[in-house]
């Protein structure tokens, strides 16, 4: 089975990998073309083994569509795609294309589903490898993987950590099941369908009127991008590494700061305290919170 690796970055250079060492047929790849003096993993791993790339969006030019063409393309692997991908590049290979979303589908359609999962304070989430259709994430269900959000999970920790290695790995599966004939297409329950769109610098604003695991899920879903908010002195301070202790510190303002300890600070919220353990300032690096944030400050 003739395949082509769209994607990107370390996640599509490591699908293309896990492919050939399981012996898969790759036949061509196609990444975003890189700026001026960049070079992108994938790309840099299919020259290794002369394996050509299109840019994708020479898909759209006919010189850039024929040379795709003439792979004979019989499935299309989406390993972290960020161009638009024509109906006329799906149609042209025999089984269309297959996708990994860092969810669990239909929860959670577009791209900041892993954000979301831990702003809705969700204690689960997981992987879906569908077939690609022409809508955002509606396309039938080939498998799924699930892993558990610990109280502390960030998106950096819970991508890095699970869903990044069984991306890995659930394509590779998928691609098998393809080529063996025995890939399901289960419909997905549009009853249960929720979309939402990136996660931006204003889902980030803290409010230390809201209960304190709401505070906790906010900085924890917002980090490290696009980094929760709150405002300190006039001064828009982006906060870090949350954990949640319920009962303490009830009685002080909600935003005070009322514990330094090991370098991290200790802010009260109402229902308990929130601990941050890094601060960044505008224009400068992360730095521990504790070097920024002093007792009885109050953020807002």
């Amino acid at each position: 089975m003739r395949i082509v690796v769209f994607g990107q970055q370390a996640f599509g250079k490591d699908v293309f990998d896990s492919l050939v060492a399981a012996g898969e047929e790759v036949v061509g790849i196609s990444t975003p073309k890189p700026r001026e003096g960049r070079t992108d993993p994938l790309a840099e791993a299919a020259k290794e083994k002369n394996i050509p790339n299109v840019f994708t969006r020479e898909l759209r030019k006919d010189e850039g569509f024929d040379e795709y063409r003439s792979w004979k393309a019989d499935l299309l692997v989406f390993a972290f795609v960020t161009d638009i991908v024509r109906q006329n590049v799906l149609e042209a290979a025999t089984h269309g294309a297959i996708q990994y979303h860092p969810s669990l589908l239909p929860l959670h359609r577009g791209r900041a589903a892993m954000n979301w999962a831990i702003l809705a304070g969700r204690k689960e989430t997981g992987l879906t490898i569908f077939w690609v259709d022409e809508g955002i994430d509606t396309g039938p269900i080939i498998l799924q993987k699930k892993t558990n959000i610990s109280e502390d999970e960030t998106v950096g920790s819970i991508y890095f950590n699970e869903l990044y290695p069984m991306g890995v790995e659930a394509l590779t599966e998928a691609v098998g099941l393809v080529r063996s004939g025995k890939a399901e297409s289960i419909v997905q329950n549009e009853s249960l369908a929720t979309y939402e769109g990136p996660c931006e610098d204003n889902h980030g604003i803290l409010n230390f009127s809201a209960h304190g695991q709401i505070v906790h899920n906010t900085i924890r879903g917002c980090d490290p991008q696009p980094g929760a908010s709150a405002q300190l002195n006039e001064i828009n301070l982006k906060l870090f590494g949350s954990s949640y202790n319920p009962g303490g510190a009830v009685n002080d303002k909600p935003g005070t700061v009322v514990e330094i300890t090991d370098g991290a600070a200790v802010v009260s919220t109402i229902g308990g305290t929130v601990k941050i353990s890094r601060v960044q300032q505008p224009g400068e690096k992360k730095v521990a919170a504790g070097d920024v944030l002093r007792l009885g400050d109050v953020l807002s």
